[in-house]
């Protein structure tokens, strides 16, 4: 169920894109910021957490109020002027609505860029949802993969894996798990999996 700001937020923005900048930021202290599962994903990598719900359907409202240019210019700066949380947000928000025109798709490639070059666990599981999955090239998103593995990210957050998974996703794995194994390092059950994973399909961005 929509909590009662987030549906009275959603439609100021509609009547008002520009509000997003007071409420976008405001929405982790309305609605709180506990995980949706707090039991099966308590640091909502899966499923994310409240605010994060919020700021996926602020986001939503955005995208409907604004035109394609200026939608992208301010997601653009939410991003970029937003916290942790918010960053996610935004990340979110495109997961939750990938197909987009292509001047939000290319906002969006680069914020997916920013967030997969950090080492916020929850940005970075963000960064590989849905809109990763339907516009990222394969070198990127194969990379980003990787990072989840490395930094212990499940990747069952990975949007489109089984689609997306080729031989090289399954080569890089394979010396991931020989660089760790060289080290004395754990190797856990997602790197074994896609390190023996060779089913070759047809991906997105060639």
């Amino acid at each position: 169920m929509t909590h009662p700001w987030t549906a009275n937020a959603v439609t100021d923005i509609a009547a008002e894109p520009q509000r997003i900048a007071v409420l976008f930021p405001a929405a982790g202290r309305a609605v709180g910021r506990e995980p949706v599962d707090a039991a099966a994903d308590p640091l909502g990598l899966r499923h994310g957490t409240a605010d994060d719900l919020a700021r996926e359907q602020l986001v939503g409202a955005l995208l409907a109020a604004l035109p394609p240019d200026g939608a992208a210019a301010a997601l653009g700066e939410l991003y970029r002027y937003g916290d942790d949380a918010e960053r996610r947000g935004v990340l979110r928000g495109l997961n939750a609505a990938p197909e987009q025109p292509q001047a939000v798709v290319s906002t969006g490639l680069e914020l997916v860029a920013d967030a997969l070059r950090t080492n916020d666990t929850r940005l970075v599981a963000a960064a590989l949802g849905d809109f990763a999955g339907a516009h990222l090239d394969d070198h990127a998103w194969r990379h980003g993969v990787l990072k989840a593995l490395f930094m212990g990210i499940p990747v069952d957050v990975v949007a489109r894996l089984d689609d997306r998974a080729d031989d090289e996703l399954a080569r890089m794995a394979a010396g991931l798990v020989a660089e760790r194994r060289a080290a004395g390092r754990e190797i856990n059950d997602d790197m074994t999996r896609l390190a023996h994973s060779t089913t070759t399909t047809p991906t997105p961005g060639g």
